[in-house]
């Protein structure tokens, strides 16, 4: 077994266990590997082992990188801010785009998916100025009005990123904003989709787990340091 093989086996295994903990089913929540700064080569040796949903946060780093042609069933989302001047490539490269923040880029998405793209709407929880993300529940509902008769991009959830650097107390906090938020939103849009929650990442994902995540985004854990 090779050192990724095992960094995700020991990933999993901890996943399974912290969900017990909380009173969770570990098959409710997704591994999602945040392969950015790491070369294709590492997400084949990973998809090989049964990894199939892989994170990258840049566009030109993931044109850079991904080949024309990729195994089938591996899924790679978009994880970071994503400009409405490289909206069109990110169509081409990536399955699902999870950043979405702000309407601009939810209604560029839109006016250029040929077919049905999944994204999950950011919600900023944590202060931080370099965060991107809706502003508050009120924002994100405004978006909500117009993005729920959209035909093409589809509402899969919401994600967030926790604060750096607080306390359990703060981080569980931010986390537990985004599952009372996605509970609103489904009273609000009972049309759109929210079961998708992603938040959660090699330093705090045990207190995402226990507020809720689906979908936790795991990258120094599993590749080791960033490349690069």
């Amino acid at each position: 077994m090779t050192d990724l093989q095992k960094n995700r086996e020991e990933i999993l295994s901890d996943i399974a266990k912290t969900a017990s903990t909380y009173g969770r089913n570990a098959r409710d929540i997704t591994l999602m590997a945040v392969s950015k700064t790491h070369p294709f080569k590492a997400m084949e040796e990973l998809f090989a082992c049964g990894q199939l949903v892989f994170g990258e946060n840049r566009v030109q780093e993931a044109q850079e990188k991904l080949p024309s042609g990729r195994p089938q069933g591996m899924r790679i989302h978009l994880i970071g801010h994503l400009q409405t001047n490289k909206a069109k490539k990110a169509l081409e490269l990536f399955d699902a785009i999870d950043s979405v923040d702000s309407l601009k880029l939810a209604l560029k998405l839109e006016s250029l998916a040929c077919k049905s793209l999944p994204i999950l709407l950011e919600l900023k929880t944590a202060p931080e100025e370099s965060k991107s993300g809706f502003e508050d529940e009120h924002a994100l509902f405004q978006a909500l009005e117009t993005i729920s008769s959209f035909n093409k991009v589809s509402v899969k959830g919401l994600m967030t990123i926790g604060p750096l650097a607080g306390s359990e107390t703060e981080i569980r906090k931010a986390f537990a904003l985004l599952r009372t938020t996605a509970e609103r939103a489904k009273q609000r849009f009972p049309e759109l989709d929210f079961s998708t929650l992603s938040m959660g990442m090699s330093s705090d994902y045990r207190y995402a787990i226990a507020e809720g995540s689906t979908l936790i985004r795991v990258g120094t854990r599993l590749f080791g340091p960033r490349e690069g």
